[in-house]
């Protein structure tokens, strides 16, 4: 990840975003999203990881980037690339009670 988004990234906009694209981000998407961003929320995670996830994650919000999230079937790609990416990059610090709140997040959703 070359850019910093993470000026573009507030509590707000990444519950309203994952709202609005629930269904086109997918289920594991969505996982991924919700892993990164308890990570982030996680006092012990390092600043430097913080940085990239909330950069990744003020992408994931932004409503301009690469591929216009609008464009159907591949809108999200770049999107969901840059969460790979950034997962890739922390997951050590991904710890497995970040991953238990993304799935009961998700468990809460779609029941």
């Amino acid at each position: 990840m070359t850019s910093d988004y993470s000026n573009e990234f507030s509590n707000r906009g990444f519950w309203s975003a994952l709202t609005k694209y629930m269904k086109r981000l997918g289920r594991k998407s969505l996982q991924l999203a919700l892993e990164l961003y308890y990570a982030a929320e996680d006092s012990s995670t390092p600043i430097w990881a913080k940085s990239v996830i909330y950069s990744a994650l003020g992408y994931l919000i932004l409503p301009v980037d690469a591929i216009p999230d609008m464009v159907p079937g591949i809108g999200l790609s770049d999107d969901i690339t840059i969460l790979v990416a950034a997962m890739a990059t922390v997951a050590t610090h991904v710890k497995a009670s970040h991953q238990l709140r993304a799935e009961e997040r998700l468990k809460a959703w779609f029941s």
